[in-house]
């Protein structure tokens, strides 16, 4: 019995392939889940009414926004006698320890009231300790978040500082 080489190898390489590519594009959408520019979760970022508060930082951590979502860097802060929860961006994005706050520190924070599963949060554009840092996740003037941008657009935008 003669078996031909080239009929037999290719299916199984096309296979193999396909599967690989699978893998790749169902891990890569499952972590970056409910993220995107025209999802729900960023249609709740409202660039016209950006507030500022000054709070000091309770708890770094990683939230689910929103039932479905991968997850989010977030901080509890205490605004007074207030304890707020603020959502920074994703975790691919940064996670918690990449933020440069921790616990104790005092921040001002720019960004816009939400309400999710009937609560209120705090949705940040850019978190200031001090005069000299900033973490920035969202553009002030539209609110288009930085983990939509394209590398170049990043760089660009993390050189820029503004009020």
């Amino acid at each position: 019995m003669k078996v031909n080489l080239k009929s037999t190898v290719a299916p199984i390489v096309l296979m193999a392939v396909v599967f690989c590519v699978a893998i790749a594009f169902g891990a890569d959408s499952g972590e970056k889940k409910g993220w995107g520019i025209n999802d729900p979760y960023n249609k709740l970022y409202s660039p016209k009414e950006l507030e500022k508060i000054k709070a000091e930082v309770v708890k770094v951590m990683e939230v689910v926004p929103m039932t479905g979502m991968s997850k989010a860097t977030a901080m509890e802060v205490r605004e007074g006698n207030s304890t707020i929860l603020v959502h920074l961006c994703p975790t691919w994005f940064a996670k918690p320890g990449d933020i440069g706050v921790k616990p104790g520190d005092s921040v001002t924070i720019r960004g816009s009231w939400a309400e999710i599963n009937g609560k209120d949060v705090f949705l940040a554009s850019k978190v200031k300790k001090g005069e000299s840092y900033e973490f920035k996740v969202r553009l002030t003037m539209d609110g288009t978040p930085f983990w939509t941008m394209t590398p170049e657009q990043l760089a660009k935008e993390r050189a820029q500082k503004d009020d």
